[in-house]
């Protein structure tokens, strides 16, 4: 929001000087002169770059499917975490229920190897005798579990010790399938989100690569996602240029649509230079609702190299065409306008332009000249 509340306080800035009389301005003949000046200061070269989102993304299928949802076309937005892209999904739920099925059965194995353990502390199987009620195992109670007892041919602590170890590694066993059926659930849950494209921000669709219906494999483009609302303009400036650039300076840029002069303010200057082209990747905020996504601009960047120089400024009103070569109308010696062909230069802020050659300082021009304006002509409409 600063970079907006700027961008707005310097559009207002701009149009208040445009608004305010010229200075050095006089009226003779009825015909209202400005005085040229001679403006100083380090040269500046146009820069051309192009109008792009502040955020764009290209959302991908994550995994293979058949597209059976796409939210809208170029053009159409959308807010943060609306579904943009949603692909076939049974095959997950099929996998999803078997997973459920799987956890619900190492559950219940949890549950069961838990009885048998509490059964064998309590209960323990080595103290039970088999057999029934008979006489034969009446003898064993009696005369053959003592005497193997006694001999050392039996040790029941440690056939008990051995059942409740092998209890405890059954419900060890059931916890792992338990956590293992949970983290095949996870899993497809998660393939289960990657088949639906959401929006990461609020913005609007750019481009879109499907139809409905479409098969899609994993990497393949689904759509470009953008946030238009604030736009920046990417230049590529040359690496000398480089070094009168700094993050947050304001510049000038002039839009391709009707040749409009806006500020912009340096955003970010990339850390690299490119190897072979040697330039550096720039961007700058733009003031909002100026244009547009892919649009034209030209960026005003100083040229701290090259040596200072002096050229004339006038009011851009003060520009008549004949044809496609600019002129204006400068006071005679004798007190007449009279039509001179010039050399335009670059647009300054405040609607004045410099002159590269055909004027001087001190000269006078036309400040707006009208219909009735013409070489030869007086204020008063005498020919001379």
């Amino acid at each position: 929001m600063g970079t907006k509340l700027r961008a707005s306080l310097l559009s207002a800035a701009v149009a208040m000087s445009a608004a305010l009389p010229f200075e050095g301005q006089s009226q003779v003949n009825g015909n209202n002169y400005f005085t040229v000046k001679q403006a100083k200061g380090a040269p500046t070269v146009s820069l051309g770059g192009t109008v792009i989102p502040y955020k764009e993304v290209t959302l991908a299928a994550q995994l293979p499917g058949r597209v059976k949802f796409l939210a809208g076309i170029e053009g159409d937005a959308f807010e943060k975490g609306s579904v943009l892209v949603s692909l076939d999904d049974s095959e997950l739920l099929a996998k999803r229920n078997s997973a459920l099925a799987q956890w619900a059965n190492a559950e219940s194995q949890l549950r069961a190897a838990g009885v048998r353990y509490s059964r064998e502390l309590w209960s323990p199987q080595s103290e039970s005798t088999p057999g029934g009620m008979g006489m034969p195992n009446l003898f064993d109670q009696m005369f053959t579990e003592p005497m193997e007892s006694f001999s050392g041919t039996r040790r029941r602590g440690v056939e008990r010790r051995a059942d409740l170890y092998s209890s405890g590694v059954k419900i060890t066993q059931a916890q792992n399938s338990l956590v293992a059926a949970r983290s095949q659930i996870q899993a497809i849950d998660a393939k289960m989100r990657d088949a639906r494209s959401l929006a990461p921000f609020n913005g609007v669709i750019m481009k879109k690569f499907v139809e409905v219906g479409d098969t899609m494999q994993p990497g393949q483009p689904l759509l470009v996602f953008a946030d238009v609302e604030f736009l920046q303009v990417l230049v590529d400036v040359p690496a000398r240029l480089r070094p009168g650039i700094n993050e947050g300076m304001m510049l000038q840029t002039q839009l391709d649509v009707g040749n409009q002069i806006v500020p912009v303010r340096v955003a970010q200057i990339f850390p690299m230079a490119d190897a072979q082209r040697h330039t550096v990747k720039v961007k700058f905020d733009l003031p909002q609702g100026v244009s547009a996504p892919g649009m034209y601009a030209k960026v005003l960047v100083p040229d701290f190299t090259a040596p200072a120089r002096n050229y004339p400024v006038i009011p851009v009103s003060a520009l008549r065409y004949n044809g496609s070569l600019p002129g204006v109308y400068v006071l005679g010696p004798e007190g007449a306008p009279e039509l001179r062909l010039i050399r335009v230069g670059e647009s300054l802020q405040g609607d004045y332009v410099s002159v590269l050659s055909g004027l001087s300082a001190g000269e006078r021009v036309v400040s707006n000249p009208g219909v009735g304006v013409a070489a030869g002509w007086t204020g008063s409409g005498e020919e001379r």
